[in-house]
């Protein structure tokens, strides 16, 4: 199973979900030899709450993942909390629903939830919870105290990052980081826009249902990272089409 953990389904926040975009970027993460990917739309995104119905209206789902005639789509958030990082949190999609219903009154800078009390919230019900580019300036993980960053189910190896940063640059901060405090490293594109799909992925032997599957697995180490030798030129591409979109589409 080839899958990419970092993945948003609108141009940015304030932007309406649309079916067209979505469904060019699940088109290119087919195209890229992708099987899945894992949903993570900001939280506190414009109507989150069309977001999920209208991919209920538009694929089955079993609960753990849309199934787009064949492709996989994990469901997940990318949650904001109050230590200035971003979290990755997916699973069954009724516990993911609870969460994100519980973090109502957290959806602003001055309400974000602390990081331990999102971990209480996830942990019970099963959910994988990654710490989204822990090493980016503006959001990131490295300063927050080494017992609750040891509570992740993993680190992001960010494609955005790999682009800023440099790619020798990031992997010297990320992987020293999980290795220091025994937690995996995944990687996900951060993608908004098609073009960036398939920057990085993940590759695992065989299939997953679940999210609980997927954690086992990683937790194992029976995985690799792939980085694309396209990777620049498609963050590059991506960056200049989502700001021309966003120009055109954003909600006032």
């Amino acid at each position: 199973m080839k899958i990419d953990f970092h993945i948003h389904v609108k141009l940015s926040k304030k932007t309406n979900f649309e079916q067209e975009h979505f469904g060019s970027m699940i088109n290119e993460a087919r195209a890229q030899g992708l099987d899945a990917i894992t949903l993570t739309e900001h939280f506190n995104t414009h109507r989150f709450e069309e977001v999920y119905g209208s991919l209920d209206r538009l694929y089955p789902c079993n609960n753990h993942y849309y199934n787009a005639d064949g492709f996989k789509i994990f469901t997940g958030m990318e949650v904001d909390v109050a230590e200035g990082g971003h979290i990755l949190v997916s699973g069954p999609k009724d516990k993911l629903l609870e969460i994100r219903n519980a973090l109502d009154r957290h959806t602003t800078t001055e309400t974000f939830i602390g990081l331990e009390a999102l971990f209480e919230l996830c942990e019970p019900r099963g959910m994988m919870v990654i710490g989204g580019h822990p090493f980016r300036e503006s959001n990131h993980l490295y300063h927050i105290d080494r017992a609750l960053l040891r509570r992740f189910d993993a680190f992001d190896l960010n494609g955005k990052d790999l682009h800023e940063i440099g790619i020798q640059e990031n992997i010297a901060k990320v992987l020293p980081l999980g290795a220091e405090l025994g937690v995996p490293v995944v990687a996900g594109s951060d993608a908004h826009q098609m073009f960036q799909v398939g920057c990085v992925h993940n590759e695992f032997v065989g299939n997953f249902e679940t999210i609980a599957e997927l954690k086992t697995a990683i937790r194992s180490g029976a995985y690799k990272r792939v980085i694309s030798p396209s990777l620049h030129l498609q963050v590059r591409a991506a960056n200049l089409v989502k700001k021309l979109l966003k120009k055109k589409k954003e909600v006032v």
